[in-house]
């Protein structure tokens, strides 16, 4: 059990990277971004590209994506966001808008990668490391490290800096951050950039922690990404390293005991919390944020 916990930890706190910019997009425009699985997949096949054409370790491609995808996720913003915000049910517009941008991305991957998965080598950090008498392998704990740091600099940002503040006062409300002389679409833009370039470094561990990549795996990526950000908690992105961590949990227990039932195991869990805590673990952070 100790291991299946210890693992459970290490990758679960990947797959708050994974939930991670899809909370913060939703918390601060409400806009559901169907789209979010889709940008791990091209995260995963830009580090994949970029490692077979000019041998860039995936940990320097963390580095080249976020900038990258964070810029093309401003560029988004700014051709769609603002008059979704602006609609009377912005949720189910860009539900719907973000479903056809998701159809659109596989179409173009297929084309450029075909449909045959890719990954990495699975021993390029090196070999196995020991905890507690257990060996663990090295590429579980890269995207672990690369995860605390990256969640660690996130949150600093948002709690420590002007921007933001800014960012957490348009996730309150929009329109007293508006009344107190906050830009509203430079702000949301930031954080929609940041969202997207959250989702493509995830995506470069992706191959590591899920196995093989494919155009199609972005569907999955999604579903897992709102998953964990419900049992956090919808609209909160500290309850986001909650919900990785109990889905990261909960799967490697279930592969431990019952690998039969481990792909359902975390949406169960889901069901039993909705039904316990509709809100999320950390739901009353939402109505006070």
């Amino acid at each position: 059990m100790l291991y299946a916990i210890i693992a459970g930890i290490l990758i679960g706190l990947f797959y708050a990277l994974v939930g991670l910019g899809l909370n913060l997009i939703f918390g601060v425009m409400k806009v559901v971004n169907l789209a979010h699985g889709d940008f791990l997949m091209l995260g995963a096949f830009g580090a994949y590209v970029s490692y077979q054409l000019w041998h860039i370790n995936p940990i320097v491609s963390v580095l080249i994506e976020f900038v990258v995808f964070a810029l093309l996720g401003m560029l988004i913003y700014f051709g769609f966001v603002p008059r979704l915000v602006q609609s009377k049910d912005p949720e189910m517009l860009s539900l719907i808008l973000f479903f056809g941008v998701s159809q659109v991305i596989e179409a173009l991957a297929t084309m450029a990668f075909g449909v045959n998965p890719v990954s990495f080598n699975v021993n390029m950090f090196g070999p196995s490391l020991e905890l507690f008498h257990q060996a663990y392998p090295s590429y579980l704990f890269v995207p672990f490290v690369v995860s605390l740091v990256l969640l660690a600099l996130m949150f600093f940002f948002i709690y420590k800096t002007k921007p933001g503040t800014a960012i957490r006062a348009i996730m309150g409300s929009r329109d007293e951050a508006a009344a107190n002389g906050i830009s509203i679409h430079r702000y949301s833009s930031l954080a929609f950039g940041i969202g997207i370039g959250l989702a493509a470094v995830a995506g470069v561990f992706a191959p590591f922690v899920v196995g093989g990549v494919d155009p199609t795996t972005g569907t999955d990526l999604t579903t897992i990404s709102f998953a964990i950000i419900v049992i956090g908690s919808l609209g909160n992105p500290i309850g986001t390293i909650f919900g990785g961590l109990v889905y990261g949990i909960s799967m490697m227990l279930m592969q431990t005991y019952l690998p039969s039932w481990a792909s359902i195991a975390p949406y169960v869990l889901l069901i039993l919390i909705l039904l316990i805590r509709p809100s999320g673990i950390l739901g009353r952070g939402v109505r006070h944020a």
